[in-house]
């Protein structure tokens, strides 16, 4: 039996990033970058205006007020999209538009609201200073400037900028497809008449969600039963995916066989049993190359065993440099008892309290009850040496999304 460190520490150096694509812009939001980005000019390419107003000499409005403005005779209008034709001179103006470029000669911007149209020229009414309202040339970009690495996740913002450059294809890693597969007879699937001893495939629902989630590609090959020929064929065709979640059969019971039927078809175990709770029974190898996890039967078990080691392998296969969940640090509010030796995951409601982030369990940590993942947002990581842990210490807390909910929802009335 390894450590959790131990065991991601192998899996991840056993996962191979995926090939690169080129795909349209409107279609990377979500996908990993897989090249790394420069600008292929400055931007913006000149000055600009910054809002509606005229472009002026900011020595002509020294002793401009409200009570005696300054007249400028207004020498060209330029629109959003045009190039101004005049350079403006002593005792000119340019009427200008946002984004437009400003004209030669003026070195500020006055904005509308401080002028008084009079004829063809304009009252002002303030003083400027140089530079006022006035965006430079390669102020946001500069040509050259690297503005984006390889390994980010593509955001509505990152759409902006490349889009910003004119780049209208984008190289990103391919997703990964993932077999996803739940073992035993005990199983059925949601719309099958259920026999007296059966439960409701969850997990095989459950881990596709996941996988989409995090960015695979989920193909759920629905329930193998306790049957190594039918394990084996489930397996051959899992075989079509990049990476392989097997749910169930990896522990020590008469009808566990995953391990057994995976080396029959020449599966590489690379290790069994991982000192967690829950989450024990454990299993990763590869099998014809791709990874292959063995994740335990029990829901909570499945979920949380993927949140630790499959979701940082999908994302390392997907380029992503950042592969875990984000943690912090939170206050207990209950005391909390274990046995030492393994690592617990406890299902956690984290809030905001007294300027301080709070961690409390949702209950029931029995490794069946799915309505205590549900209402997780959090899980505590309690180390494998402590036993006794007292309310107001500060426990570590994984985030179980990366922009989580940390106060009570607002009732949504329709």
């Amino acid at each position: 039996m390894i450590s959790v460190d131990e065991a991601q520490q192998i899996i991840l150096n056993a996962v191979k990033p995926m090939p690169m694509e080129r795909i349209g812009l409107d279609r990377a939001l979500g996908r990993t970058l897989a090249e790394p980005i420069q600008s292929p000019m400055d931007h913006p390419p000149w000055d600009a205006s910054a809002m509606d107003g005229y472009a002026v000499r900011c020595e002509d409005l020294l002793t401009a007020s409200r009570e005696r403005p300054c007249r400028l005779e207004v020498v060209e209008t330029v629109l959003a999209g045009q190039m101004p034709q005049c350079k403006i001179g002593p005792g000119e103006a340019c009427r200008i538009m946002t984004g437009a470029p400003i004209p030669a000669g003026a070195n500020a911007v006055v904005m509308i609201e401080a002028t008084r149209q009079v004829g063809h020229g304009v009252d002002v009414l303030e003083p400027v200073e140089m530079g006022d309202d006035i965006r430079y040339r390669g102020e946001a970009l500069r040509l050259g400037e690297k503005i984006l690495d390889p390994g980010i996740r593509i955001r509505p913002a990152e759409i902006g900028l490349l889009a910003s450059i004119g780049k209208s294809l984008v190289s990103v890693f391919q997703r990964p497809r993932v077999a996803i597969l739940a073992t035993g007879d005990e199983l059925a699937d949601l719309d099958a008449l259920r026999g007296a001893s059966q439960i409701y495939n969850s997990n095989g629902h459950a881990l596709a969600a996941q996988v989409e989630e995090t960015g695979g590609l989920p193909m759920n090959l629905g329930i193998a039963r306790d049957d190594p020929e039918a394990l084996r064929q489930k397996l051959r065709d899992a075989l079509n995916a990049d990476l392989i979640v097997v749910a169930g059969g990896v522990s020590v019971g008469d009808a566990d066989r995953v391990r057994e039927v995976s080396t029959a078809l020449g599966a590489e175990m690379r290790l069994w049993k991982v000192a967690m709770k829950p989450g024990h029974p454990l299993a990763f190898g590869l099998i014809a190359g791709r990874p292959m996890f063995g994740l335990p039967g029990n829901p909570v078990s499945a979920m949380v065993t993927f949140e630790q080691f499959v979701r940082p392998s999908l994302l390392r296969a997907m380029g992503r440099c950042d592969i875990f969940r984000p943690t912090l640090s939170a206050t207990l509010s209950e005391t909390l008892h274990k046995k030492p030796g393994r690592r617990h995951f406890v299902r956690a409601v984290i809030s905001w309290q007294d300027g301080g982030y709070a961690a409390r369990s949702t209950g029931d940590q029995g490794s069946g009850i799915l309505k205590s993942m549900a209402a997780a947002n959090g899980l505590m990581i309690l180390p494998e040496a402590v036993s006794h842990i007292p309310a107001g210490e500060h426990v570590a807390v994984q985030l179980l999304s990366d922009i989580p909910t940390l106060t009570a929802p607002l009732a949504c009335h329709l």
